[in-house]
């Protein structure tokens, strides 16, 4: 065999190999969407019906789920608590990640030890912040859900954005410093527009991460507040099981996530391979 023909041979096994590693992990996804417009008997219905007729495709589960379950309240609480997260664990672990990067805050170890603490388990910490937030009078409000998901998405952003900035030659800030900028100015000026895909991959992190989150929505929220998973978790009753909406509601809460992959792409494939390369 030629190396040519080696090489075509290779990529056609890299290809079907793709494309079924592919197929795996969309099914889910395709069976969820296919569901999504099923009626009740057509899920339970043996042998199982794969694609429902296109005469009953309609959008009257995403209505249900919108309007009657009340998944449109929880999509608006999910982005607000979610954008929320990111905007502190990007702004705060910026600062943080300066510090540790340029000035070695802590020791050789601190950074490491903060990265430890997204290690914790967060149903270890449920119960004392449950009691926290309850004497401060925050529970049922955006508030509580920000603050716990900041608490373990931080550690997170601060070591991401911390290699981020440790790839920049730190010359850079050193000559904004001789022309007179102060440390702050160097870092505002120099630092941030340049590891720019890199806060834009940290924002997109933290958000998924709030965005899923699920354990703190459930525990500290009641009514005023009630994120999109908890919405869909109460949409399994003791009695029924309205699978069709929860399909429908799945399905939008991949939409936000999605959404921001494809208009950042750019900015995120740049971060992710921010310090691949070097001279």
């Amino acid at each position: 065999m030629t190396p040519h023909n080696k090489k075509v041979l290779r990529q056609i096994i890299i290809g079907i190999f793709l494309t079924l590693a592919l197929v795996f992990f969309l099914f889910p996804v395709v069976w969820m969407f296919l569901t999504s417009f099923k009626t009740q008997g057509q899920i339970f219905a043996s042998p199982p019906v794969l694609v429902p007729p296109s005469s009953q495709w309609n959008l009257d589960n995403y209505i249900a789920a919108l309007f009657d379950s009340g998944a449109l309240n929880g999509i608006r609480d999910s982005l607000i608590v979610s954008l929320s997260t990111a905007a502190i664990s990007v702004g705060v672990g910026s600062l943080a990640a300066y510090s540790l990067a340029r000035f070695r805050t802590g020791g050789e170890q601190f950074a490491f030890w903060i990265l430890s603490t997204r290690m914790f388990p967060p149903v270890a910490s449920a119960i004392p912040l449950f009691l926290i937030f309850r004497e401060l009078g925050l529970l049922d409000t955006y508030w509580a859900l920000i603050i716990a998901n900041s608490i373990f998405n931080l550690p997170f952003a601060i070591w991401l954005i911390k290699g981020f900035i440790e790839d920049l030659p730190v010359e850079l800030e050193e000559s904004a410093l001789i022309d007179g900028a102060s440390v702050f100015g160097a870092f505002w000026r120099i630092t941030l527009p340049l590891i720019g895909p890199g806060l834009v991959t940290s924002f997109l992190f933290t958000f998924v991460f709030a965005w899923n989150e699920f354990m703190f929505a459930l525990l500290m929220t009641r009514r005023s507040v009630r994120p999109l998973t908890v919405i869909i978790q109460s949409l399994a009753g003791g009695h029924e099981i309205l699978w069709a909406q929860i399909a429908a509601a799945g399905m939008l809460a991949i939409i936000p996530g999605t959404l921001l992959v494809i208009f950042l792409q750019r900015y995120i494939v740049r971060g992710l391979t921010m310090g691949a390369l070097k001279n």
